[in-house]
């Protein structure tokens, strides 16, 4: 098990960047938010240096209800992107491809209350919290109406440094050993 300790590292500050990289090749370039030691391994907490994005896919129902599903197989992102890519453009923000998310780069617009989205999970066995959203833009491509939202919450990946001291991303069962441990620390360090 881990150490209850964790001991912030002083070879990264929160200026430091990394890149992440995936199994295609991608890369995204990531603000290192805190540098953690626990059992002399070393983990960080990245936030993306660009804003993340979520397409959806508005599908009818009977009931004349639309619900948002999210777009995650690479083959509609892929026929998508040129047209989600050019409607981003109008509003000086740049899509690019990145590891692990969709990003966007450039200013993002204020947020208004009446382009909130809120997706709920629904899951039965966990308390994952509602998430909002903010629109960015809305387009059609072959007859299905797609929307591009940005979290209003930032999106951070946990990562460990690997044997060459490149940032690995924790697999979902590393990070869950780990959460506790993280959580505690940060409330430790709210508390001082």
């Amino acid at each position: 098990m881990f150490s209850s300790a964790f001991e912030e590292n002083n070879e990264y500050s929160n200026s430091s960047s990394v890149t992440l990289k995936d199994e295609a090749g991608r890369s995204l370039e990531c603000y290192v938010e805190r540098s953690l030691l626990v059992e002399d391994k070393e983990y960080l907490l990245l936030l993306p240096a660009d804003a993340a994005v979520e397409i959806f896919a508005w599908q009818s129902h009977d009931s004349d209800e639309e619900e948002a599903v999210p777009v995650e197989d690479d083959e509609t992102i892929n026929s998508i992107f040129p047209t989600a890519e050019a409607v981003l453009a109008e509003q000086n923000l740049v899509l690019k491809r990145t590891a692990y998310a969709l990003t966007v780069a450039g200013e993002l617009p204020p947020v208004e209350e009446s382009e909130l989205f809120t997706l709920e999970i629904e899951d039965d066995t966990s308390d994952i919290e509602p998430e909002q959203l903010q629109l960015l833009a809305s387009f059609y491509h072959e007859d299905q109406e797609y929307s591009v939202y940005t979290p209003l919450d930032p999106l951070l990946f946990f990562a460990r440094l690997n044997s060459s001291g490149n940032p690995e991303l924790l697999s979902p069962e590393e990070f869950q050993k780990l959460q506790p441990l993280l959580a505690e620390q940060l409330i430790d360090e709210m508390e001082e």
